[in-house]
């Protein structure tokens, strides 16, 4: 018999209204003074160059439109050597989530996006980065969460992103959704036709 370690059973509570879902191993959320300090951290732990992308709720704590988020979602291109070991010893360290997770896991990737995201900071051997904010943006409305609207309407608000050219890039990546079996191609376009209306 295989035996269950406690970090990877997962517990429901009922508390009459919602049913929420916890993970045994859950950490304390990140807000911008942590965040930072991973950075720092992270610089002096890797053993070679590289480069990380923050998206979602990193991006919205350090840019002020969330206080906390419960995981640091990270893409590293190009991956430093060193980076999951450091990641494993920071997640003890800092009591952080860390998680690898970038909008072109869940949309196709938008042709420039490096060169889009934003620069942050260099800490040690690494250069720090947000995420292609209209890859971030496109990533939102297809998922369609509210908090998700929420933070697209930061990004724009922060000026990140301009309406009309979300509405170009998203017709740039079109053709290419049908690689990704798991879009409703058709709620995605009415998605962007909306918030484009909505905002413009």
């Amino acid at each position: 018999m295989k035996a269950i370690a406690l970090s990877d059973l997962v517990f429901y509570r009922h508390d009459g209204a919602t049913l929420s879902v916890e993970r045994a191993d859950m950490r304390l959320e990140s807000d911008k003074s942590k965040i930072e300090l991973f950075m720092v951290a992270m610089g002096k732990q890797v053993r070679g160059k590289g480069r990380i992308y923050f998206t979602g709720g990193a991006t919205a704590v350090l840019h002020g439109w969330r206080n906390m988020t419960i995981d640091i979602d990270i893409k590293p291109d190009p991956e430093p050597a060193g980076l999951f070991e450091a990641i494993a010893a920071l997640k003890e360290e800092l009591d952080v989530n860390v998680e690898l997770a970038s909008p072109d896991q869940f949309i196709p990737a938008i042709p420039g996006w490096s060169e889009r995201s934003l620069f942050i900071a260099i800490h040690g051997l690494i250069e720090f980065f947000h995420y292609d904010p209209y890859g971030q943006a496109l990533a939102k409305l297809q998922r369609g969460h509210e908090r998700d609207l929420q933070d697209i309407q930061s990004l724009l608000r922060h000026g990140l992103i301009q309406m009309g050219r979300l509405r170009e890039l998203f017709h740039l990546i079109e053709p290419h959704i049908i690689r990704y079996p798991a879009i409703d191609a058709e709620a995605f376009r009415a998605a962007v036709s909306q918030f484009y209306n909505d905002n413009r």
